[in-house]
């Protein structure tokens, strides 16, 4: 029986950045056939409740791909055990990650542009504060990001077993 990997993406209110890598990694991962859990959260707990924001689904939904219907929350301990990777938004998330996770953690904390090595920037910036251009490049990031997962997840998948 293969192992399904469960991936959480963070960033600070759930709404923007973190649902939209949270869908495209959804997208990417069925239309390749490749099983795997997607779910995403915030550091703060400012935005709990709401839904993505609309400039997000816009931008997703331009692209064909649709954000989930879910409502923003914010990480808990539990994540650190339910997921096996947590990526992480940006450097500032990726601290509060690592001073927040239980010492019983489980879960692999990583950078989530580490997946695109092409990229120059290492941080998704907050298009939140921004027009459509910023969802644009944020969404340009993230899809960037979740192929260079995508291609990682499908290494470890088809890795030889010991």
């Amino acid at each position: 029986m293969d192992v399904v990997p469960r991936v959480l993406f963070v960033c600070t209110g759930n709404i923007c950045r973190s649902p939209l890598a949270e869908a495209v990694l959804r997208h990417r991962a069925a239309a390749l056939g490749l099983a795997v859990e997607a779910d995403s959260a915030g550091t703060s707990d400012e935005e709990a409740a709401r839904p993505p924001d609309p400039r997000a689904r816009r931008v997703a939904e331009r692209r064909g791909i649709v954000l989930p219907d879910r409502r923003a929350r914010q990480v808990v301990r539990a994540d650190f055990a339910g997921f096996d990777l947590i990526l992480s938004m940006t450097r500032a998330h990726q601290r509060v990650l690592e001073r927040i996770a239980p010492p019983d953690a489980t879960a692999e904390l990583r950078l989530f542009m580490e997946y695109a090595p092409d990229e120059r920037m290492m941080d998704v910036p907050d298009p939140w504060y921004g027009g459509m251009a910023d969802f644009e490049r944020a969404l340009d990031m993230i899809e960037a990001g979740v192929d260079g997962l995508v291609a990682a997840l499908r290494d470890l998948k088809n890795a030889p077993r010991r």
